[in-house]
């Protein structure tokens, strides 16, 4: 059954809008997400008061904050606390203890398409925790989005409370404050978490500013709307940013294997650069 769209939305509209958000971003839309892009693009129509989607990819091509807008309504921020729970485990369990027996106590990672924040302070959780005395140590985390949106929320550190009440008792009590009066409901992650963190905007198809190195980035499930040519780029510029023996996390659907060569698997969805 055909259903009736408040705008018209035509397979042309749908390839200019692709074409627009992969020369930008990097990022292919398949196209069953037709709806879902139509769904998302249609808000934005209203709220400009525009008829057709000509006339909003035309608004679209010269004004800058409209295409921040664009961006965050076409990328997709699916994430919580401690996902992937095997990779905290190896940041724990192996490369904190690695650390400390080479005597080496500064640390640097980047969190890249860090969306909410979940996925960075669940890191700076990992490694607060596994250093025990941290008055040796210096760790600083880069996290990075396109989404200006996602970015405010992950600066602000604060949840609603049901994303934090499944973590274990401890961690709730360490790191967290529960909201009281007008925050009721809601839980905040504690300063020192938050100081040390930078947060800031990044579209990886862009010149990156820092230069590392990184002992490890997390960029997890951020490839897989990227085509194959534009992986492997990818994954050459984080191997550049990395120490000699850093890691890389990625997503449960996503490999380095035939893009390059410059990474070893060394446990689940975990690698090692080797050049």
């Amino acid at each position: 059954m055909k259903v009736e769209r408040e705008v018209t939305f035509t397979q042309s509209d749908f390839d200019r809008m692709r074409n627009i958000l992969y020369d930008h971003a990097g990022i292919q839309l398949a196209d069953h997400k037709k709806d879902m892009a139509y769904n998302r693009l249609v808000k934005r129509l209203r709220e400009l008061g525009l008829n057709s989607f000509k006339e909003y990819f035309e608004f679209l091509g010269h004004n800058d904050a409209e295409f921040g807008q664009f961006i965050n309504a076409m990328t997709t921020n699916l994430t919580a606390f401690f996902r992937e729970q095997h990779h905290f485990d190896y940041l724990a369990d192996e490369l904190i203890p690695e650390l400390n027996r080479a005597g080496q106590h500064r640390l640097r990672c980047w969190s890249a398409g860090c969306s909410v924040g979940e996925e960075t302070y669940s890191i700076a959780i990992t490694l607060r925790s596994a250093a025990v005395d941290t008055s040796n140590w210096d760790m600083r985390i880069l996290a990075t989005d396109i989404d200006s949106k996602v970015l405010d929320t992950a600066e602000r550190g604060v949840y609603a409370f049901e994303r934090v009440q499944m973590l274990p008792e401890h961690v709730k009590r360490s790191w967290f404050l529960k909201g009281k009066g007008d925050n009721s409901g809601q839980a905040r992650v504690r300063s020192e978490l938050r100081d040390m963190i930078s947060f800031k905007q990044l579209n990886l198809m862009q010149q990156w500013p820092m230069r590392g190195p990184f002992d490890f980035i997390f960029c997890r499930n951020v490839m897989i709307y990227f085509d194959k040519p534009t992986q492997a780029k990818l994954l050459n510029r984080m191997a550049d940013l990395l120490t000699p023996n850093g890691l890389l996390f990625v997503g449960h659907s996503e490999s380095p294997y035939r893009l390059t060569d410059r990474f070893q698997l060394i446990g689940q969805t975990i690698y090692r650069r080797v050049k």
